[in-house]
């Protein structure tokens, strides 16, 4: 029989991958997989029917405990809460696309804020893990009929904020390659001609650096871009970066990451423009490229 230690690391992957899109935050999702492992090293796995099932509904369980408990925190954060950004690949096969797919994209995980934290629960294991409901509803502690009508709900009330229409990642990254040129070069037309005329941009600095809560316009989001290249001229550097498993933006100050900025499209311009400046939040990305 596989160790106890060997089997709790088979699945880590997975267990975090669940408390991540749950909190939307890499220290919070640690701590769930690390009380996980607390909990596993004392119960006795030869005693399990099904480990993984176990492993799964106790990292559920435990995220959902811990949202509740960082709701309050988030109601009184300092300005909009986005989500914290995680440097990883695009997926590039089937195994991947399921675990890195769009489902973990910033924009994602912003909007699965509305939900309480048993709804974003059944709604991620039944849309994103693709979990039976019995399965839901054995995690959940709840009868098969109340999972269902979490998930209904859950997916009414994200509808409102679904993608207009899907976008293909060749499409994406081709009008992310094409924002970072102009915004390089300093070219207002460029960028304005890039944005929706009712394009958003929605900025978290967590009240340690300046910020927009919210700031529509594709005009003035072009403005506010080309400013930035006029006032850091050379000082100001644009990456491209798979960031959550999509293109994103990084924009470096003086050699300092200054921004991770994600993208929402239609395919032929932005709508909405999601600005991580929270320094806190950043950390993670900035050491990847700055290692210490």
């Amino acid at each position: 029989m596989t160790d106890p230690t060997s089997l709790f690391n088979r699945h880590r992957a997975r267990l975090h991958a669940i408390a991540y899109r749950m909190l939307g935050a890499v220290a919070e999702a640690e701590d769930v997989v690390q009380d996980t492992w607390l909990r596993w090293h004392e119960a006795d796995p030869s005693r399990l029917d099904n480990p993984e099932a176990w492993l799964v509904t106790v990292a559920t369980r435990l995220s959902i405990d811990r949202l509740r408990a960082v709701k309050s925190q988030r109601e009184s954060y300092m300005g909009i809460w986005l989500p914290e950004p995680v440097l990883m690949p695009a997926p590039a096969t089937p195994e991947e696309i399921h675990e890195l797919a769009d489902d973990v994209s910033v924009a994602f995980l912003f909007m699965l804020e509305r939900l309480s934290p048993e709804a974003r629960a059944a709604f991620l294991m039944r849309e994103v893990f693709d979990e039976d409901y019995p399965d839901v509803a054995r995690t959940l502690g709840k009868t098969e009929a109340a999972c269902r009508q979490l998930v209904r709900r859950a997916k009414q009330q994200l509808r409102q904020e679904a993608p207009r229409r899907a976008v293909s990642r060749e499409t994406h990254h081709r009008l992310m390659q094409g924002f970072a040129d102009a915004m390089r070069h300093g070219d207002f037309h460029g960028l304005h001609a890039l944005l929706s005329d009712d394009a958003e941009l929605i900025g978290d600095g967590g009240g340690k650096v300046p910020s927009f809560s919210s700031l529509v316009g594709g005009r003035r989001l072009a403005q506010l871009f080309y400013a930035g290249k006029r006032r850091y001229g050379d000082d100001l550097r644009v990456e491209l970066a798979q960031v959550n498993g999509e293109w994103t933006l990084l924009r470096f100050i003086q050699g300092e990451l200054e921004s991770v900025q994600s993208y929402e499209t239609d395919g032929e311009r932005i709508v909405r423009v999601l600005v991580q400046r929270n320094p806190d939040k950043l950390a993670r990305v900035a050491t990847a490229f700055f290692p210490r």
